[in-house]
């Protein structure tokens, strides 16, 4: 298991590791990670918990997720690694030509085009279902209190939220976007912090999914009124689309990296990028992080791991090569052989920000869960269906409309996906979820999270709390302001074109639980949002 002994490092100085030994729920918000807490209290298991915080996180969070957003899960019960890819298809009657014809050269942002399958209410029901210990009724509870009684606005979701509110005003002028202002911007404005924000009508939603174990959600009055509202602004998503949609179970990847396997959900899903750079960096012995050999490694990987991505991933059916090929050390070698003591220039495409809620669950049995769920952009699509509170995430938009990509649109095709539970494993023994959210920040923020941990031996918190570095495109990468400068100035002298970030920044929001040999929880928490550990 991991070096307890040099778990001491500078940066753990925001905060302090929480210790806990029946459960712990870690997040971004402090009331869905006790919603979390609540139902571990009741008896309920990780999975529970998990699920109890990712409804409650649609509530308290709205900025990065909803009820129409897409999940995956990584669930670690009685001694397996279960992997859970609810991430929805296009919809049938999607296509380039109708998009084209409708006026677009590329995949719309925003509005009803990019909108797939929400898969996320789908995934609370199945992973209840197959592992939990309480019914949805009570799992869902929390959240749906907190969306009927109200919750005191968080600071980072406030910001959040006035930006878009700010933002939306100016650009959505469409009938199809008023849904969004009705239901989070009445008054022209996002709330303030401390400002108490009810959703009655996600409240009434989210009661319907508990009821049903989901499916009015996609076969019942809420899939009817969706369709309805799809059809009356142009739309593609029918009540048929919902119907058939169910989540998939897959088999987790993964890679060794310094004695412990590293797992990720397989393509649609971008963690192969990560491992892929993993595999990379794997070839290199780092003695220091803080030097700039370390970092130009890094960085020079991930360009690497994501020119592969972009050009090779998408729907698993679509794939011109296999996970086992990326994930190959001949492949890795090759790669590696690449990387000079020159910044390379790559060719994937640009990266745009992200909106994504992460989480992490344990519990005394012996059960954890790595479980993250997105809008994509913050509060996604701008469609929110009319007294529903329904939220609609814009997967689609990572579609192209090059029908030579890999990832070219099409009926019922599932999209390259940024969201990324991360896993760790030794031997045959769980060592515990990570993850790092943030659109195509994710990859990065794995790899550089995992090195922290294995090869600098840092706890949860102070692998979370180290300084991080971002590739944006080309050679340009953004460093924070904790990065020292002579690293930042030996960079620049390398080839990269270096930014230093303004206080905050677009640098992934993670949370981290290791399963200790004595059997005690260790967790990490995020300092650049309102992030929280719930024990028990």
């Amino acid at each position: 298991m991991m070096n307890f002994d040099a778990w001491n490092y500078p940066y753990a100085s925001r905060r302090t590791v929480v210790y806990a030994n029946r459960g712990m729920v870690a997040t971004g918000h402090p009331l869905a990670a006790q919603a979390g807490l609540s139902v571990l209290a009741q008896g309920g298991n990780a999975i529970d918990a998990a699920v109890a915080t990712a409804a409650a996180l649609t509530v308290v969070e709205p900025t990065a997720n909803g009820i129409g957003a897409d999940a995956f899960a990584l669930v670690w019960v009685k001694g397996k690694l279960h992997g859970l890819n609810s991430s929805g298809p296009s919809a049938a009657g999607i296509s380039i030509e109708a998009v084209k014809e409708a006026g677009h050269s590329e995949m719309p942002t925003f509005g009803w085009t990019p909108v797939t399958v929400p898969g996320a209410p789908a995934a609370w029901a199945e992973l209840v279902a197959k592992f939990g210990k309480l019914p949805l009724t009570k799992v869902l509870a929390p959240a749906i209190e907190l969306a009927e009684e109200g919750h005191a606005v968080a600071p980072t979701v406030a910001r959040g939220w006035q930006a878009s509110a700010k933002r939306f005003a100016e650009m959505f002028h469409g009938e199809e976007y008023q849904g969004w202002f009705d239901t989070f911007a009445q008054d022209g404005k996002g709330p303030n912090p401390g400002d108490v924000v009810r959703l009655r009508d996600h409240a009434r939603t989210l009661q319907a999914i508990a009821e049903t174990d989901a499916r009015a959600f996609y076969e019942g009055e809420l899939a009817e009124r969706i369709d309805a509202h799809a059809r009356k602004h142009g739309g593609y998503l029918r009540l048929s689309d919902l119907a058939s949609f169910h989540p998939e179970w897959v088999d987790p990847i993964s890679v060794n990296y310094r004695g412990y396997d590293v797992w990720e959900i397989p393509p649609n899903g971008q963690g192969i990028v990560a491992l892929m750079a993993l595999n990379i960096i794997s070839g290199y012995d780092f003695t220091d992080r803080e030097t700039y050999q370390t970092y130009h490694r890094q960085i020079e990987a991930i360009k690497l791991a994501f020119a592969d991505g972009k050009h090779y991933v998408t729907d698993p059916r679509s794939m011109r090569v296999s996970s086992k090929d990326l994930l190959s050390a001949e492949f890795a070698a090759e790669r590696r052989k690449l990387i000079t003591d020159t910044a390379l220039l790559p060719e994937p495409g640009k990266l745009p920000s992200s909106g994504t809620v992460y989480l992490a669950t344990a519990d005394g049995e012996g059960n954890m869960v790595s479980f993250i769920q997105s809008n994509y952009m913050g509060f996604g699509s701008g469609i929110v269906v009319p007294g529903t509170g329904i939220g609609l995430q814009n997967r689609g938009h990572t579609f192209s409309l090059d029908p030579n990509h890999v990832n070219a649109l099409a009926p019922g095709k599932k999209t390259y996906h940024t969201i990324i539970p991360g896993f760790l494993t030794k031997g045959t023994e769980a060592v515990g979820p990570f993850g790092v959210m943030g659109g195509f920040m994710q990859p990065q923020g794995h790899l550089q999270v995992v090195s922290n941990m294995l090869d600098f031996h840092m706890n949860p918190q102070a692998a979370l709390d180290a300084p991080r570095w971002q590739w944006m495109d080309g050679k340009h990468v953004v460093l924070e302001r904790g990065v020292p400068a002579h690293i930042a100035e030996q960079l620049a002298r390398m080839g990269h074109q270096i930014q230093i970030a303004n206080e905050g920044g677009s640098f992934g929001r993670g949370q981290i639980i290791v399963r200790m040999p004595n059997g005690s929880l260790a967790g990490g928490t995020e300092p650049r949002t309102d992030g929280h550990i719930a024990a028990w």
